[in-house]
């Protein structure tokens, strides 16, 4: 197996960076960055350990739910999930963070690069309101890069498109594969079932 050991090494394998690809990096957010994610429902978040293990986690919400506060401040609601806390063990413990905003529909992502951290503050926590309910807490993401992705990736994929859409039948239940990797004994939950619970759930703090 060949490796590339080196960056000389890779970097001789491309051409270089266009000029545009390099200046598109912008140390601020401008009034594009602003108006991508306020229609953004769909951001991951790559964060890692102090030992630098990786991990990445999606969020989601209705399109806006990350919070512009000013040119270099995001705020992210925490809805309920797993409780696992894995992405906030890792901003604890080291505190940086890279984010991807998608948009349906539209073929560019939007990437965010900084520190993060916890934060329980009214002033931010009152912004993330939804249906009457508030975070427990929010992530507050001091943003250092920002940049527009090109739309390769997604139109490589055909994200957005109804002839790529793959039945949810092509996979077992969530539950059905649960039980298999973790040897559960009981019933598995229905499909039908575990999504009308979720539909109850997806605004609550536990």
């Amino acid at each position: 197996m060949t490796t590339i050991a080196d960056e000389q090494q890779l970097r001789s394998l491309y051409l270089p960076a266009k000029e545009r690809a390099v200046k598109k990096q912008l140390s601020k957010l401008d009034h594009h960055c602003k108006r991508f994610v306020a229609l953004a429902p769909f951001v991951v978040l790559a964060t890692c350990d102090k030992d630098g293990n990786m991990d990445a986690s999606p969020r989601g919400g209705e399109p806006g739910f990350t919070k512009v506060v000013d040119d270099n401040t995001l705020v992210l609601p925490d809805w309920a999930g797993n409780n696992r806390l894995d992405t906030f063990g890792n901003i604890v413990a080291n505190g940086r963070i890279g984010m991807i905003f998608f948009v349906p529909g539209v073929d560019e992502a939007f990437r965010v690069n900084g520190k993060a951290e916890l934060c329980r503050d009214e002033a931010y926590t009152s912004l993330c309101e939804t249906n009457g309910k508030f975070p427990k807490l929010v992530l507050k993401i001091t943003v250092k890069e920002a940049y527009l992705h090109c739309a390769k990736a997604i139109m490589r994929a055909q994200l957005w498109s109804l002839d790529a859409k793959v039945e949810r039948s092509a996979l077992p239940t969530m539950n059905e594969m649960l039980k298999d990797q973790i040897g559960q004994t009981e019933p598995a939950e229905p499909q039908e079932v575990m999504v009308a619970r979720h539909k109850t759930e997806l605004y609550n703090n536990r």
